[in-house]
């Protein structure tokens, strides 16, 4: 509240016009009026977000595991991990549109390229922090690889895991922004593109209010699962 009202203040006291500086008041009323529009938007561009994270979430455990039961398959996979992070998601993006289409397929792919590195490397830490004298242990009493798995690397791993998504979920609302950028179709992304080339800056800073809480959702929902599992295995 502090930071509004320091807001509405520099913009009552400097006379700025709505182009360059709108007020809280003007967009809490561009929210209003918009509201129907930007719950639209929201919806397409949390449907993006969550497809692109999951599959980004189940591949991302899945070389994860791989890798952790493997030095080999880790040798390779991990660099092509590494340079699927490193390259610029603006570059990526036309090509993934032109192969795929322009249409949901080919913007989930984009967030699920973005997801897959943190997901991957949190996971991959944490399956790795399971002591080897605790393995060794099992092993020797006859549990399977799959009971190890179940019952010790996975819980040991679930800290690391947790981390990694909590930070795959905002750059998966990121990428989904910038699918709906190139596409300019529907979507956050592309109301604040629209609304800002039109000059209609109360508009934008509404459109931008509802992202960033998209973004704190997406955010919190990892976050609040993280609670329950630590309470449950507590």
């Amino acid at each position: 509240m502090l930071t509004v009202g320091c807001w509405h203040i520099a913009v009552v006291l400097a006379n700025l016009p709505t182009v360059v500086l709108p007020s809280p008041v003007e967009v809490g009323v561009a929210l209003v009026d918009l509201r129907w529009i930007l719950a639209g938007d929201a919806a397409v561009t949390a449907l993006t977000a969550g497809l692109g994270l999951a599959a980004g979430l189940v591949i991302g455990t899945m070389l994860a595991f791989f890798m952790a039961v493997s030095r080999s398959a880790a040798a390779v996979v991990l660099p092509y991990v590494v340079a699927l992070r490193i390259a610029p998601v603006i570059a990526i993006a036309p090509l993934l549109f032109l192969w795929f289409g322009r249409g949901i397929p080919g913007k989930v792919l984009l967030v699920t390229t973005l997801t897959v590195f943190p997901i991957t490397i949190a996971s991959l830490d944490g399956l790795r922090s399971t002591p080897e004298s605790y393995l060794t242990l099992l092993r020797s009493v006859g549990a399977s690889t799959s009971t190890i798995f179940v019952h010790v690397r996975l819980p040991a791993a679930a800290p690391s895991v947790f981390a990694g998504v909590k930070n795959a979920a905002t750059l998966a609302v990121i990428g989904a922004v910038v699918a709906e950028f190139v596409t300019l179709d529907a979507g956050i992304g592309y109301r604040v593109f629209e609304t800002s080339s039109a000059l209609q800056t109360a508009e934008s800073y509404a459109a931008l209010a509802v992202l960033s809480g998209l973004g704190l959702l997406f955010y919190g929902i990892p976050s609040l699962l993280e609670r329950v599992a630590r309470t449950r295995f507590e």
